[in-house]
This record gives C-alpha cells, sequence and structure tokens, in this order.
C-alpha cells in the first residue's frame, strides 16, 4: 500500500527525521536559510498582537511607558530607592536607568516566557514536513527585539529631551544585547521542546523570569547588594547586559569588550546546546501532539 508502513518513501522520511541535523553550524545556516520567513511571520506576529485595538502599535510604546512609571513611583517615591549617593539625582534621572534594565529583562523574559507555548500553539505546522520547526523560537526572540527596540527609541527620546544630547556610544547598544539574545533563543529552543512533554513548564518560566527581574540590578546599583549576595546577582545572565548597556547608553561608559566576548561566546554556546536539544527531541512532537 502506498505510504504505508513498509513503504520506501516512509523509511526515508523517518529516518531524515532522525537523522535532525544539530551541529552549531547548522544552526547559522538554517536561520540564514530562513531569514526571510522569519522577518514576514515576525512582522505578522507583530502586527496581529495589535490587531482589532484602537490604537494598535501604539501599545508597543505606552506599556513600556506605563510600566516605568508605576515602578518608578513605587521604588523612587515609597522606597526612597536612587542610583547616586549624592542626593542630586531626580526621579527622570531615576527612571531613565531604571528602564535600561527593564528594557533588557523585558526582552529576555518575552522570549522565555512564550517559549513553552510555541509548539502547542502551532501544531498545524508539526505535520508539516517541509516546515522549518526550529525557527519558531527565532520569531519570538525577533517579536521580542521589536519591541525592545520600540523601547530603546522612547528612552533616547526621553534622554534627549532632558539633557539635550546622546553619547556616541549609544550606537552600541544593538551589539551589548546581541549575548543575552543569544541566551534567549538558546533558552527558548529548548523550553520550546521541553514544553510539548511538560505542560507545567509553561507555568513556572513566569515565576523565573519574575525572580530574574528582583536577582538584576534592574532596581538597584550592583553595589548595593550586600557583598554576600553579589555574587548571586553576577551570575545572572540579565546581569552584564543591564550594566554594560546602560553604561554605553546612559553615561558613555566604554565596555568592558573582554568580559563581552566572553559574555557573547556563553550566549552562543547556549543557543547552540538549545538547539541540539531541540533538534534532538523534535521527532517525538507529532507522538505527543
Amino acid at each position: 500500500m502506498a505510504g504505508g508502513r513498509d513503504d520506501p518513501r516512509s523509511t526515508m522520511l523517518n529516518d531524515a527525521t532522525y537523522r535532525m541535523p544539530a551541529s552549531a553550524l547548522q544552526m547559522a545556516r538554517s536561520l540564514w536559510r530562513h531569514r526571510n520567513l522569519i522577518g514576514q511571520m515576525t512582522r505578522r506576529e507583530v502586527v496581529g498582537r495589535y490587531k482589532g485595538s484602537v490604537m494598535g502599535l501604539a501599545w508597543s510604546f505606552l506599556n513600556p511607558l506605563l510600566m516605568l512609571v508605576i515602578y518608578t513611583f513605587v521604588f523612587r517615591v515609597i522606597f526612597k530607592a536612587r542610583w547616586e549617593s549624592t542626593g542630586n539625582e531626580s526621579n527622570v534621572d531615576f527612571a531613565i536607568v531604571l528602564f535600561v534594565g527593564m528594557i533588557v529583562h523585558s526582552l529576555f523574559a518575552e522570549c522565555v516566557n512564550r517559549a513553552p507555548g510555541l509548539i502547542i500553539a502551532n501544531v498545524n505546522y508539526v505535520k508539516k514536513v517541509v516546515f522549518p520547526l526550529e525557527i519558531l523560537p527565532a520569531i519570538a526572540l525577533g517579536s521580542a527585539l521589536f519591541h525592545a527596540a520600540t523601547s530603546l527609541l522612547v528612552l533616547l527620546a526621553v534622554v534627549l529631551a532632558t539633557t539635550g544630547g546622546l553619547h556616541p556610544h549609544v550606537l552600541l547598544a544593538p551589539v551589548l544585547i546581541l549575548p543575552i539574545a543569544a541566551f534567549a533563543l538558546g533558552i527558548a529552543w529548548f523550553l520550546a521542546s521541553l514544553g510539548v512533554f511538560l505542560r507545567d513548564v509553561g507555568q513556572v518560566t513566569g515565576i523565573l523570569t519574575t525572580a530574574l527581574l528582583f536577582l538584576s540590578p534592574v532596581f538597584f546599583p550592583l553595589a548595593a547588594m550586600p557583598e554576600k549576595y553579589r555574587g548571586l546577582i553576577q551570575v545572572n545572565p540579565l546581569t552584564i547586559a543591564i550594566e554594560q548597556t546602560r553604561g554605553a547608553v546612559i553615561w558613555g561608559r566604554n565596555p568592558d569588550w573582554i568580559l563581552f566576548g566572553i559574555y557573547l561566546a556563553l550566549g552562543l554556546l547556549t543557543a547552540w546546546a538549545g538547539y541540539w536539544w531541540f533538534q534532538r527531541t523534535r521527532r517525538g512532537f507529532a507522538d505527543v501532539l
């Protein structure tokens, strides 16, 4: 019978499924080969998220601003938090510094929180042999990067309005974001696969990303942490991204390029490990779904 269990075409298909390439080179090739599809689906997802709303894409500007106002009020007005010990810091200065940390964390959290449901929400793609399932986490990352870029534009507009100028180092912001984007993509590949087999993962990621928010130097400078807890904050993958991006964008500091190189290498290693896991486990998606 055509297409039956003993059909040579079926055997070849199963063998191809079991031999999904998972090398770092194949990861890069896959992302590059499908870059147009990733771009198209990312645009569709961004537009679709606000489709039907009165304000449309304007919400991508308003959401981070509203959260910034809330966090600034809570930590600056109620808890009297400050970044400088001189006491000359205004609420706007505090909000600007806070905003950088929020942008980096939101980029990471959006990508990671969506990851466990990516395959489950796109079951129709699982049945299509020709569709590259591995690009779904990359699309989620693309959407997160769009919102991060939008928030960064809002931040730069506020800095320009309040200080009258921008440091040339702001041009380094996209580069300094690369390591945390690589970390997020690797973790998204891992969680996207794990979420198919263990549905509870989606309930845990939100708690973990919230914990990372308060275990990162988002609301306080790293120097304000007690010495015995500072090591815990420093191993947080968000810490280096926040500190280096904040230093370049706001204070015009040169990044520690050696630290950046190590951080980027670890991020790329995480991305490859997540991709490897995804490719090695994807053959079971159809059976579970």
